[in-house]
């Protein structure tokens, strides 16, 4: 019986749950682990410490045998790799875009966003404040934390004009939006975090019979394009207090990674791509231009 660790979120069952059927559910074991992330609710990530708030004790429970699998949402996983741990597989990436969910009485399109002036829009992701209050300088931003369908119920109960989630996760929920309107960010004015919609499949470095049989769950161009970006983030030291984001994609196996680093005001955005076929190359190379045009200052 292989055991797969995972938060106890909505979201994060949904995952474990469908690599669980990848493997075979009657091969699999889903242990449920609460993170430090799970824990400690009434701070915005940028005010907490450290790296790795949703994957550290799950990691902890995969070095210490607890469990033999664990499942993460890549963009949760620190750039820095952990002693006697390897990611063995990244599963196919469901569309990385950003959505804009806003209840229909405070939708007014027409503008880069469809908000009235001074909208109270709800996210505690640097890198969503920054673009957004790039693209639209009058919002309020207010911190929201929770799962998926927790957010969703405090935009309907009012306690938000709008709030932004990773369509990745409203997809793969089915989250019910009937009620509101949905505006797609367009990756052209707004990227994801690194390695946004994709799912990491972390085991013990010396599971070589386990790492083989993971590694046929392996999609190499979502695993060559999020390397690109989590390596552009480890230039920058990585984690959730930096507004950037990046985007890599695959064209005739060659790689365009695209990356912003941004002010949290929203004034000062530096925004660059290249082009390659090495990840680790194109990560620090991208990462070195946007240093040399000034980006460290908004760090």
């Amino acid at each position: 019986m292989i055991r797969i660790g995972t938060r106890g979120s909505e979201l994060a069952l949904w995952q474990a749950g469908y690599i669980a059927d990848l493997i075979g559910r009657d091969r699999t074991e889903i242990v449920v682990i609460k993170t430090k992330g799970d824990k400690i609710q009434n701070l915005s990530f940028d005010k907490m410490e450290g790296k790795g708030f949703f994957t550290k004790e799950i990691e902890n429970a995969l070095l210490k045998k607890k469990i033999d699998v664990a499942v993460h949402s890549m963009k949760d996983l620190p750039t820095d790799e952990v002693p006697g741990l390897m990611v063995a597989a990244v599963t196919e990436r469901e569309d990385p875009s950003d959505l804009l969910l806003i209840r229909r009485e405070c939708y007014n399109p027409g503008g880069a966003l469809p908000l009235f002036e001074n909208a109270v829009v709800g996210t505690s992701s640097l890198r969503r404040v920054a673009q957004l209050r790039h693209l639209m300088s009058s919002i309020r931003v207010e911190p929201l934390r929770g799962n998926v369908t927790t957010r969703v119920r405090k935009l309907r109960e009012q306690q938000f004009d709008a709030i932004v989630l990773a369509k990745a996760g409203v997809q793969r929920l089915g989250i019910d939006l009937e009620s509101l309107e949905v505006f797609e960010l367009p990756l052209r004015l707004f990227l994801p975090a690194p390695a946004q919609g994709a799912l990491a499949i972390q085991i013990r470095a010396d599971e070589g019979e386990l790492e083989e049989r993971l590694k046929k769950l392996n999609h190499r161009d979502t695993d060559r394009s999020v390397s690109a970006e989590r390596f552009f983030l480890k230039f920058f030291g990585g984690g959730c207090h930096i507004p950037l984001g990046a985007l890599a994609r695959i064209e005739d196996e060659r790689i365009h990674l695209e990356g912003v680093v941004a002010s949290v005001d929203g004034r000062s955005v530096i925004r660059k791509s290249v082009w390659g076929r090495e990840p680790h190359v194109l990560g620090e190379e991208l990462a070195h231009y946007m240093k040399e045009e000034g980006a460290d200052s908004f760090i």
